[in-house]
């Protein structure tokens, strides 16, 4: 029997918050009122931070247990309605399993003037994070896991992460250091930054903009209307927002690239590439093949020299110039018009192009021009409504 009641009050220790290590503190703090909680818990290979609201950091580092501070504020000169607010505000610190639990939920109606910062210290080596407030901000740094995090509409810091992250926002902008694994990333309408990724990148804001330093797998990127600005980026690059300017550098693959207003510049490219805007103009250096198109504006790229087989390109606008730079050592078969080309003409670089005038002085006038380069290959259709069209030989 005795062996029989032992057993039972283990197992209900286990289902009881370890919060023996817990203490509280209630103080003025200006013309308001404060509360410290400060705690410890064993490690645990999981940790799960769950709060009806406030602020929630993370910082790994060299200790072997969790310790935990917690600070609210209750914006009343009444030290009696203070406690009554920090009452209903309960936090809850507990082990279960393999996971190390930090909860705070409101008991009753939620008062209107108050605060809660979080600050937890864990191992480095922890398995997974995962943090959860309804409006506060997020930070976490130095764990070697992955990460979840996720705010009503605060922002969002992440650094120093080995693992995988999953981050979303109602709202705020989220903000990624150094990280070891994919990124997946979500704002209702703040801006994105991820300064180094090894591992593929998806982000999305619903309106913010969106700037990538440096990735090693390739990026997804997306905003309702923000610019997009890419320094370099191995692997496969798909970029696309509603209107701003999209800005990208050394492209390692593909680069797929549209907007429908803005801006669009590409530094250089491994992969074929499609450009769009609805608007603006089109500049693109350093690619092996191309598909550019805007409506109203002029396109400017540069065509190298490719090791991997060479697709048709096609440049196209409505309203502007197209300049096309081409390396000697190229085996193209250049396509070139001018639809409504009065006082618009075609200029070469190339003998092999041949340049063609269709029209008179007292109607339209349309100019042709083709050619085979090096015996000819991969097509190149150049195309404007009405502009100059220049094809350039590269040193």
């Amino acid at each position: 029997m005795l062996k029989k009641f032992s057993k039972l009050v283990a197992a209900l220790l286990l289902l009881l918050p370890l919060s023996a290590a817990q203490e509280a503190r209630v103080y003025r703090d200006g013309g308001n009122w404060a509360r410290d909680i400060t705690g410890t818990l064993a490690a645990a290979k999981n940790i799960r931070i769950k709060v009806d609201m406030g602020s929630v950091r993370v910082a790994g580092g060299s200790q072997s247990g969790i310790s935990y501070m917690v600070r609210n504020r209750a914006y009343t000169s009444s030290e009696d309605s203070a406690r009554r607010e920090f009452d209903s505000y309960k936090v809850s610190a507990y082990v279960r399993g393999d996971t190390a639990w930090i909860v705070a939920e409101w008991q009753g109606g939620r008062p209107h003037r108050f605060s809660g910062e979080f600050t937890v210290n864990v191992p480095r080596d922890t398995d997974a994070v995962k943090l959860e407030t309804d409006g506060g901000s997020v930070s976490t740094t130095g764990i070697a896991g992955r990460v979840d995090a996720q705010s009503g509409g605060g922002s969002i810091h992440l650094d120093d992460i080995g693992g995988a992250i999953n981050a979303e926002t109602g709202g705020g902008g989220i903000d990624v250091g150094t990280t070891g694994g994919d990124l997946s990333l979500r704002t209702g309408g703040g801006s994105i930054k991820v300064v180094s990724s090894k591992g593929k990148i998806s982000a999305e804001s619903g309106g913010g903009s969106v700037v990538v330093v440096s990735g090693l797998q390739g990026a997804v990127l997306e905003t309702g209307g923000g610019s997009i600005e890419v320094e370099r980026c191995a692997g496969h690059v798909k970029a696309t927002t509603g209107g701003g300017s999209i800005d990208l550098g050394e492209i390692g693959g593909p680069a797929e690239i549209e907007t429908g207003g803005g801006s669009i510049r590409l530094a250089s490219a491994k992969g074929p590439v499609r450009a769009e805007t609805g608007g603006g103009s089109i500049e693109l250096n350093g690619v092996p093949s191309a598909r550019a198109e805007t409506a109203a504006g002029g396109i400017t790229a540069k065509f190298v020299s490719s090791t991997g087989e060479r697709t048709d390109s096609v440049l196209e606008t409505s309203a502007g110039d197209i300049t096309v730079y081409l390396a000697p050592s190229l085996a193209l078969s250049i396509r070139a018009s001018i639809e409504v080309a009065n006082g618009h003409s075609i200029r070469s670089d190339f003998s092999e192009i041949r340049v063609t005038t269709e029209g008179g002085d007292y109607g339209p006038k349309t100019v042709t021009a083709d050619g085979s380069l090096n015996g000819g290959g991969a097509v190149l259709k150049v195309r404007t409504t009405t502009g100059d069209i220049w094809f350039r030989r590269t040193k």
